[in-house]
């Protein structure tokens, strides 16, 4: 029956829900708890309430920055529909599928470098793909990959990793004036500083990075299960997934030569490994390609079979149930496919949208720092 259907998938998608809540949960506690334990080696309580006082400040003042500053120094620019249609018309879907009462503005970035990144709010948010990105995936690739970043704005995974990298920069300063002033022997700042206060402000900037890089890996992996949900196809996503790994592995022995090869370890990438992001999303296939039965009026009717089972359960009436289930069919995202079949193979856009104008990242090292 399509309640059956319908209540095996509501309760794969709750579970999904509850792993993903509970590892960011565990994860950010973590990162506060490291944050804490830094600041309480240092000055006690008092750096605690300092920590949290400057924590909350920093926190609100990365809030308040506008999405344009941030596409500003990628040097994105806006993209209409009328240079870039498909892409406008997969993201208006998308929204709408992702209940979104906004949809991001898109804009292009001037890179041979394939990416694309999301930032701002649910209700101000915009999204940025590299000209190389849109000329290189098909429509039903670049489907994916926007179904990807439509996720994180809906989840505000933007938010949330604002809050871990405040956290772990906060951390890591912390730690440093706790070294110096052990170093400089602060004896009337810092009266006593046990060892395993040392010990913890030594390797709180490294344990702080690995939280948040797991929080990170933590979000993407969500993000992916939100896009194939959103488009009902697993396989657009992974193939982009594939071809941006495979550029990127391009790039770095082109460079690096021979050592381009060596594997990084998965604890340090702020993404997880995309073979493993291909295996999760190939183990949705099975449940979003399966159609429901044809509802019978009449079975609604009919009272619904119990389950035997030796734990007891909580008495439940069968409307509320049928209610439930009726709900979750009626407001569970479309699977239908966002692009056309003939569509779906072509380019993202046939030609260029903003180039650089010397076909290379606009990217100079100089006496100073790294300069876009």
């Amino acid at each position: 029956m399509a309640f059956a259907f319908f209540e095996q998938t509501h309760a794969i998608h709750r579970r999904h829900r509850f792993a993903n809540r509970l590892h960011t949960f565990v994860l950010v506690a973590g990162s506060l708890a490291l944050l804490a334990m830094t600041a309480w080696a240092i000055a006690g309580t008092t750096g605690i309430v300092y920590a949290l006082i400057f924590g909350g400040v920093s926190l609100f003042a990365a809030r308040r920055v506008s999405p344009s500053v941030v596409l500003r120094m990628y040097k994105a620019k806006p993209v209409g529909p009328d240079r870039f249609p498909a892409g406008h018309a997969i993201v208006a879907e998308l929204s709408r599928r992702a209940g979104l009462t906004r949809a991001p503005d898109l804009h292009v970035v001037p890179s041979p470098l394939m990416n694309a990144f999301a930032v701002g709010r649910r209700d101000a948010s915009a999204i940025a793909v590299t000209d190389a990105l849109v000329r290189s995936l098909t429509t039903r690739e670049l489907a994916g990959v926007l179904a990807h970043e439509i996720t994180h704005i809906r989840n505000e995974d933007i938010k949330v990793m604002s809050l871990a990298d405040v956290v772990s920069r906060l951390t890591s300063t912390l730690s440093t004036i706790g070294i110096i002033a052990v170093l400089f022997n602060l004896s009337g700042f810092f009266p006593t500083v046990p060892w395993l206060g040392i010990v913890a402000m030594i390797a709180a900037p490294t344990v702080g990075s690995l939280l948040q890089l797991a929080l990170s890996r933590t979000r993407e992996f969500d993000a992916d299960y939100g896009a194939a949900m959103l488009t009902g196809d697993p396989d657009g996503l992974s193939s982009a997934l594939v071809k941006l790994e495979g550029a990127h592995r391009r790039r770095l022995e082109a460079m690096l030569l021979p050592a381009g090869r060596m594997a990084e370890p998965s604890m340090l990438r702020s993404h997880p490994p995309t073979a493993e992001r291909v295996e999760r999303l190939q183990a949705l296939k099975p449940t979003l390609l399966r159609t429901p039965p044809a509802d019978n009026p009449t079975a609604r009717q009919a009272p619904l079979r119990r389950r035997v089972s030796p734990v007891p359960k909580i008495p439940r009436r069968e409307q509320d149930r049928m209610r439930d289930w009726l709900a979750f069919a009626e407001t569970r995202p479309p699977v239908g496919p966002v692009v056309g079949a003939t569509e779906a193979d072509c380019p993202g856009c046939a030609g260029p949208l903003h180039p650089p104008a010397d076909q290379a990242p606009r990217i100079r090292i100089g006496r100073g720092g790294v300069w876009w």
